[in-house]
């Protein structure tokens, strides 16, 4: 997603096109907490400027993190947010190997929706793989609505909820044209591949309109 967003400008406008940003990230953050150790190895994909791991180290200081993502300009941004964290960076696509692990966590947010349906599922099948027995993997993304009329209203809420928050209407249709490059999948539709791929307990954890945290753990 180099092509369509800058590094330098990423950041400034996430709580405003992300209007649900604290529990959306936090939600991620608590989880981790609660399933993982205080020195957990945590993966994040699709990392961008590392907002998700920054997020989870504020939580669990011993945390070591391997940020991956395929934009340069995006990781050295991550870099100097997690300065004096452990933490290791990987420039690469979502579709090429994952660092061999094992984690404890493997996370991602506002990344996977960019793949189409048979990469996500081949995404979660090789992510079950690089998780330690006891590991967990959440996805905080954008999912799609199941019907064009639900869609039309998520999106219409997304916006104005944005505008109310000081997006002006620059920023809005610069974010809609974005859009044009999602994927989103079905809800449903991703939890029964992460059933399929092998997953243990797995569940929507939070959800507000289109966007969702969702995932499951790998048994011990």
């Amino acid at each position: 997603m180099s092509e369509v967003w800058d590094a330098a400008t990423y950041d400034e406008p996430r709580r405003r096109l992300v209007p649900c940003f604290d529990d959306f990230y936090g939600v991620v953050g608590e989880l981790v907490v609660r399933s993982c150790p205080a020195a957990a190895r945590v993966l994040d994909l699709g990392a961008g400027t590392g907002i998700l791991s920054a997020t989870i180290a504020e939580r669990l200081p011993a945390a070591r993190f391997h940020l991956f993502d395929g934009s340069e300009s995006m990781l050295a941004q991550a870099q100097r947010r997690l300065a004096g964290r452990e933490a290791h960076f990987t420039v690469a696509l979502l579709t090429d190997p994952l660092p061999a692990g094992p984690f404890d966590a493997i996370v991602s947010s506002l990344a996977i929706h960019h793949l189409h349906d048979e990469e996500k599922r081949d995404l979660y099948e090789r992510a079950l793989e690089r998780l330690a027995p006891g590991g967990l993997f959440l996805n905080a993304d954008q999912i799609a609505a199941p019907t064009p009329e639900l869609d039309a209203l998520y999106r219409a809420l997304h916006l104005d909820r944005a505008r109310e928050l000081g997006s002006d209407e620059a920023e809005v249709a610069a974010a809609v044209e974005r859009m044009r490059v999602d994927r989103n999948a079905l809800l449903p539709e991703q939890l029964e591949w992460l059933h399929s791929a092998g997953f243990q307990h797995v569940d929507c954890f939070w959800r507000w309109h289109g966007f969702a945290v969702f995932g499951g753990g790998k048994g011990r």
